[in-house]
């Protein structure tokens, strides 16, 4: 791999592996009302968000972290206005006190908070509005998470992002494959991915282990634990789940995400370390694994974009089959093959919001991962034809990630109009 892909490959890898609190929608209404409330300079007397379809989808129904039990934007945006600390931003809710807490529930009860639908096609939009007497500010983001592109103060333009100096995300992820993502695992050096997949291993092992020692959620991951029993697959789902289990239950301890979801940098992770525990794997063979796993989910999530009716979790478990396979010791054809045996078999669960019933859907996901591993090594895969499946595994991902966004933006909008009533029920 020339030098350009090298640094292009740990790039995109050190961007996208980094750390946060909770879900990470309202999380980002948080930070974007943190940010409006630090421009106004005092906490404000009224908020007013607008988002996105998808924003309002992910974090409707999802546990703000540090809330003391708090659900859905208002809450979130309000705690991010009282207590949130800009500087950290996607773990902007990690220092708020007790009586941040207090002063969010009292404001909450006073009504000072509304969220409407945006007029947008982006799929992460936000815009926070904040006043306080006749001084106001907003601050609007948009693309990724903590993307802040505009800022006003009372009607000034403070902040306009009119352009992207230099190369961007977006132009970094279409330089992936999976010939070039093994490529890249099987070279990089050793310190130059340490600390990110380190963290990666340190903060989502946290998280899934209290997941499985608290009732958070539904409690797949304890249920599946006590309910398959101890073998390697069994654990390997039940600690993917557990971790989510923590997260959209409203746990504060932070992971570290894939593609702007920490649901999905649990999963991509947590399967790999089991598997490598129960084969006594080498250390640096486990790091080059998750090399795998997380630049395979990151390469599918590009086709798809950042947020869709597509479940994440199964972009997530295709790295998951990448990563196991590649730390068996399989090919390029096998690994490929992993990749296209989970698409072929769960391509189609759908994204209807954070909450509890993630963690289920991220067990299946990894099971079918499992599944996906055992077929390839035995050089055995769906064909071309099959279905979605294409003639080789670019051109799946590239057919799959067409599906999920462009075929399922109707879907997607139906979902959100369920979800929050907006739909006509006379369909009997």
């Amino acid at each position: 791999m020339d030098a350009v892909q090298y640094a292009n490959y740990l790039d995109i890898l050190k961007k996208e592996l980094i750390p946060a609190m909770g879900c990470t929608e309202p999380i980002a209404v948080a930070y974007a009302t943190a940010k409006a409330a630090q421009v106004l300079g005092e906490c404000p007397e009224s908020i007013h968000i607008r988002c996105s379809g998808n924003i309002i989808k992910n974090a409707k129904g999802a546990a703000v972290p540090n809330s003391g039990g708090m659900k859905g934007i208002n809450a979130a945006a309000v705690l991010g206005a009282v207590g949130g600390d800009v500087s950290k931003e996607l773990e902007v809710l990690e220092s708020v006190t007790a009586n941040d807490r207090e002063k969010a529930a009292a404001l909450l009860a006073d009504g000072i908070c509304t969220f409407a639908l945006a007029d947008t096609t982006e799929k992460i939009y936000i815009e926070a509005h904040v006043e306080k007497g006749i001084h106001s500010a907003v601050v609007v983001i948009s693309e990724t998470h903590t993307n802040i592109v505009r800022v006003l103060k009372d009607g000034q333009v403070l902040y306009d992002q009119l352009k992207n100096d230099g190369k961007s995300t977006e132009e970094e992820r279409r330089e992936l494959s999976v010939r070039g993502i093994l490529e890249f695992a099987d070279c990089v050096r050793m310190e130059d991915i340490r600390d990110v997949i380190g963290r990666q291993i340190r903060l989502n092992t946290a998280i899934s282990q209290e997941g499985l020692e608290h009732p958070y959620g539904a409690q797949i991951g304890k249920t599946l634990e006590n309910a398959w029993g101890g073998t390697v697959a069994a654990r390997a789902c039940a600690r993917a789940a557990a971790g989510s289990d923590a997260r959209m239950g409203g746990c504060s301890l932070p992971v570290v995400i894939n593609s702007g979801s920490g649901n999905q940098g649990i999963t991509v992770s947590m399967p790999v370390l089991v598997y490598a525990q129960e084969w006594d794997v080498p250390e640096e063979k486990l790091y080059r694994a998750l090399v795998v796993s997380n630049l395979t989910a990151v390469h599918q999530k590009y086709y798809i974009g950042g947020l869709s009716a597509y479940c994440g979790a199964v972009c997530s478990a295709c790295g998951v089959g990448a990563g196991i396979t590649y730390m068996y010791g399989g090919d390029y054809s096998q690994v490929s093959a992993a990749i296209i045996n989970t698409l072929g078999n769960v391509g189609g669960i759908i994204c209807d919001g954070a909450k509890p019933s993630c963690a289920a859907k991220i067990a299946s996901s990894v099971n079918a991962a499992i599944m996906a591993f055992h077929l390839s090594m035995e050089n055995k895969s769906f064909l071309p034809g099959d279905g979605i499946v294409e003639e080789d595994v670019e051109q799946t991902i590239k057919a799959m990630g067409y599906i999920g966004r462009v075929g399922m933006r109707q879907t997607d909008q139906e979902i959100l109009n369920v979800m929050t009533g907006w739909w006509d029920a006379g369909c009997s």
